[in-house]
């Protein structure tokens, strides 16, 4: 059993995290398909603080990974299934809010 009984559930060969997850991917693929979405991303990954450097040692880069990212009526919609909001969760969106004031994580 994992931390939030999420389970693990493959789809087309791909492996979602929780069976909402793996729901969520198969109705963007019908919604794709029916040209309602387009450009769908899965795992997008966006630079919230970049790495540098602190007395000789490399500090690594902070990234928020959503679950999906796709393009609906002209926008770009960058999505995240959650069942928990965990504090690191809700630190990275904020983060992600200050450095992509455009975009807004759509939470389902």
């Amino acid at each position: 059993m994992t931390k939030y009984s999420n389970k693990k559930t493959m789809i087309d060969g791909i492996t979602f995290m929780s069976k909402k997850e793996a729901n969520r991917y198969s109705e963007l693929k019908l919604l794709l398909r029916a040209k309602q979405i387009s450009n769908l991303v899965l795992q997008p990954s966006f630079e919230l603080q970049e790495s540098f450097k602190k007395n000789g040692k490399t500090i690594r880069a902070i990234n928020y990974i959503a679950d999906f990212q796709y393009e609906e009526n002209g926008k770009i919609v960058v999505e995240d299934v959650k069942g928990v909001k965990t504090q690191v969760y809700l630190i990275k969106k904020k983060l992600f809010e200050h450095k992509y004031p455009y975009l807004t994580i759509l939470e389902t």
